[in-house]
């Protein structure tokens, strides 16, 4: 981690959540997801490890900088909380579907595969919602400027989009397929 130790990033972390006055707790983890927000448990958790591997990849920009920015948009699912819990139900069914099929079933199935459609567009807006909730944040506490913000949005956003590009291409595909195939 080199310079970054974890204690360091929490503190960078807590000191940003902290200065929006939103009642998050903070917790480390090591999941190997860089920043996260439990609506659940209203905490954002973060891997110390792959926070700064994330970073990493937009060595551009300055780390703690890099580190606001995430900061702010897990603090943007948690102004959204309300939404996420009211989704609860629907993400059980999707978790169910994939714990009940194999992911070559899933992708062989048009309705199946019509709910990981379905389930990548709802996190989509999820994503788009935070990090609008964020932009609000940071236009009150001047954190980032704008074109930083921009390059690490669009980053964290194009991993969301491309997956459901990919998984939509099949999935138009598939449809295809079954359409031709005799009744």
């Amino acid at each position: 981690m080199n310079q970054y130790t974890n204690e360091f990033l929490y503190k960078l972390i807590y000191s940003t959540i902290k200065a929006t006055g939103l009642p998050i707790m903070l917790e480390e983890d090591h999941t190997g997801v860089n920043m996260s927000y439990n609506f659940i448990t209203n905490v954002v958790s973060f891997d110390a490890n792959r926070l700064v591997e994330a970073a990493g990849e937009l060595s551009s920009i300055p780390f703690d900088q890099y580190v606001k920015t995430i900061t702010l948009h897990e603090l943007g699912h948690a102004i959204d909380r309300p939404a996420l819990d009211a989704s609860l139900t629907r993400t059980l069914d999707y978790f169910d579907m994939r714990d009940q099929y194999s992911t070559k079933e899933i992708f062989k199935n048009p309705d199946l595969l019509g709910m990981l459609i379905e389930e990548h567009q709802m996190n989509i807006a999820f994503e788009e919602t935070a990090w609008a909730n964020a932009e609000n944040l940071n236009e009150k506490l001047l954190f980032i400027d704008q074109n930083t913000f921009e390059m690490i949005k669009n980053h964290s956003l194009s991993t969301y989009i491309n997956n459901y590009e990919e998984d939509l291409a099949v999935y138009k595909q598939l449809l295809e397929q079954t359409e031709l195939q005799p009744a």
